[in-house]
């Protein structure tokens, strides 16, 4: 039997078929966002099907939410980590021993705020390549707002509110005793190295029947709030003009009493000095006189 060359041409392109087509896989995750708590461990799921192994493959994890994010990548049966995100160094892993069953999922370790974002698994084989994204979202829950007296301020008492440790961005209110918003100024919002959230916000206050004020930090979207509440006293709003001048006068009169002081003790070390320099006077006369005489 005679092979001609459209034979042979029709017997490589379906081997070449044949080999795509036991190639071809699809890249699968979770449909929901992933909630993670700060400080934890979690998984980012993916996964091949059917189950084939990975292990020749190239596997990609990359942050769409930053240019050149590439989190984490597998290739030739090797880690790289030359064009590693810096923050995710040390805190990346896949599952090596689940490889030849196509689990890829990502472990990331102690999650901070800068690990909010989509993520992007790629798979690639020599013909064919597939992805999946999921996105990942961080809860922190912050500090107990601390509460600090600033200091008579317009009339009223200043007061400084801080908490720390937050994601996402908190929102930090002042309340009365009847949870009332006061107006406060306006708040000041810093982000750490990390992606957590601090806040502060001044207040002024007047004296009231309670005089109890309350310092509330929340995050509506993760439905977290933490506060703290203050009582003054109220001799601390007493700023009438006879206080002041008392103590105004109480200065003064501190002042002018550590001024005779100093001027009786100026006088007393002047008079010992005339009085030790008349002496000397005195003496050397008298010595002058009986070597005269003599």
């Amino acid at each position: 039997m005679k092979v001609t060359q459209l034979d042979c041409l029709c017997v490589i392109l379906l081997h070449l078929l044949h080999t795509a087509g036991s190639e071809k896989f699809e890249v699968l995750g979770p449909t929901d966002s992933i909630v993670a708590v700060a400080g934890d461990d979690i998984v980012l799921p993916c996964y091949l099907k059917p189950n084939i192994s990975v292990e020749d493959m190239t596997v990609d994890w990359l942050n769409l939410d930053i240019i050149d994010g590439r989190v984490f990548r597998y290739q030739n049966s090797e880690i790289i980590r030359d064009d590693q995100i810096p923050s995710y160094r040390g805190r990346t892993s896949l599952f090596e021993e689940e490889l030849w069953r196509g689990n890829t999922s990502l472990k990331l370790t102690r999650v901070q705020g800068t690990d909010e974002g989509h993520y992007k698994c790629l798979i690639q084989s020599k013909s064919w390549y597939d992805d999946f994204t999921v996105q990942v979202l961080v809860k922190a829950v912050g500090s107990k707002p601390v509460v600090s007296i600033v200091g008579h301020r317009e009339g009223g008492m200043g007061l400084l509110c801080e908490s720390e440790g937050w994601h996402p961005e908190p929102e930090l209110v002042w309340l009365n005793s009847k949870g009332v918003h006061l107006s406060a100024g306006p708040p000041e919002i810093h982000r750490s190295f990390k992606g957590f959230y601090r806040v502060k916000r001044h207040v002024i206050v007047q004296e009231t029947d309670t005089n109890r004020f309350t310092c509330r930090v929340q995050q509506r979207q993760i439905n977290e709030k933490m506060e703290t509440e203050i009582h003054l006293p109220s001799e601390l709003f007493y700023t009438t003009p006879w206080r002041m001048a008392f103590i105004v006068l109480c200065c003064l009169g501190a002042i002018t009493v550590i001024g005779l002081a100093l001027a009786i003790y100026c006088i007393c070390y002047k008079k010992d000095d005339l009085k030790k320099e008349s002496d000397e006077l005195w003496e050397q006369n008298h010595n002058n006189k009986e070597r005269f005489c003599k």
